[in-house]
C-alpha cells in the first residue's frame, strides 16, 4: 500500500480512534472490572481497614449532622468537596477540617469530566484544588470524578495537579429517591470486604431531594458492620492505598 493510499485509508478513522483514546478511562467506570484490576484507583487498602468517604458537599443542612454522628462514633471519614459548594459555605469546610477529616476534591461542578476538552478539564480541578486548600491551609491530594467518569484529559490533570484519582469498591446508591436506610446498608455491606472503600453522600445537591437522611441512618449500621466483621473505617489517609 502506498503512503497516498495508507493516508486515504487512516485519516477518516482518525477522529473515532482519538475520541475512544479520550474515552478509554470511562471503563473504570465498571465497578466489579475496577475492582479486579485497577485496585488502586479503586482505593484499595489494607486488609484490617475500610475507608469512608462522602460526596458533593459541603451542605450547611445535611453535613453538620453527618459532622456530629462522625463524632460520636469517634471515626473520621474523607470528604470530597465540590468547589462550587465549598465557596458557598467556607466555614463549614473549615469545621470539617478542624474535626480531623480529610478533605479532597470532587471537581468544581459536579459535570461528567467526559465531556470536556483538557483545558476545562484542568481549570476545573485546579480551580478546586486551590479553593479548597485556601480554606482549609492544605492543598488537597487526592480527587473523585464526578460520577466516577475518568477521561484519559482527567488522569493527566490530575498527574499535573498532583492529585491522586480515588474512585470506591462499595457504594450505597444513597442518591436515590427510593434509597431507605435499610436499603443502603444493604448495598454497601454487600459489596464490602477489607481494605474497600465506600462512597456514601453527606449532600443531596446531585441527588434525590432529602436522600441525604436515609444515608445519615445507615451510616451507624454501616459502622457497626464493619465492627462486627474485625475491620477499623477511618479516611483514605489511613487506609495506605498507594498512590497512581
Amino acid at each position: 500500500m502506498t503512503a497516498t493510499r495508507f493516508l486515504r485509508t487512516a485519516l477518516p478513522a482518525l477522529p473515532v480512534l482519538a475520541a475512544a483514546a479520550y474515552a478509554a478511562p470511562v471503563l473504570s467506570t465498571y465497578g466489579p472490572l475496577r475492582n479486579r484490576v485497577m485496585p488502586r484507583l479503586s482505593g484499595r487498602g489494607r486488609p484490617d481497614h475500610v475507608a469512608l468517604t462522602f460526596d458533593d458537599g459541603p451542605d450547611p443542612l445535611s453535613t453538620p449532622l453527618f459532622l456530629r454522628l462522625l463524632d460520636e462514633r469517634r471515626v473520621h471519614a474523607t470528604f470530597f468537596l465540590l468547589g462550587n459548594q465549598a465557596v458557598r459555605a467556607p466555614g463549614l469546610v473549615s469545621e470539617i477540617a478542624a474535626a480531623g477529616h480529610e478533605i479532597a476534591v470532587h471537581g468544581w461542578l459536579h459535570r461528567p469530566l467526559l465531556l470536556r476538552g483538557p483545558r476545562a478539564t484542568r481549570d476545573d480541578l485546579a480551580r478546586a484544588r486551590d479553593t479548597v486548600g485556601d480554606l482549609t491551609g492544605r492543598t488537597p491530594r487526592l480527587f473523585r470524578p464526578p460520577y466516577g467518569v475518568m477521561s484519559t484529559a482527567a488522569h493527566l490533570a490530575a498527574r499535573r495537579l498532583d492529585l491522586t484519582p480515588v474512585l470506591w469498591t462499595a457504594w450505597g446508591e444513597d442518591w436515590r429517591a427510593r434509597a431507605t436506610p435499610e436499603s443502603v446498608h444493604r448495598t454497601v455491606t454487600a459489596d464490602l470486604r477489607g481494605g474497600g472503600t465506600i462512597l456514601l453522600h453527606d449532600s443531596d445537591c446531585t441527588s434525590a431531594p432529602g436522600s441525604w437522611r436515609a444515608t445519615l441512618d445507615a451510616v451507624p449500621r454501616v459502622l457497626d458492620t464493619c465492627a462486627m466483621r474485625g475491620l477499623s473505617v477511618g479516611p483514605l489517609r489511613e487506609h495506605a492505598v498507594d498512590p497512581l
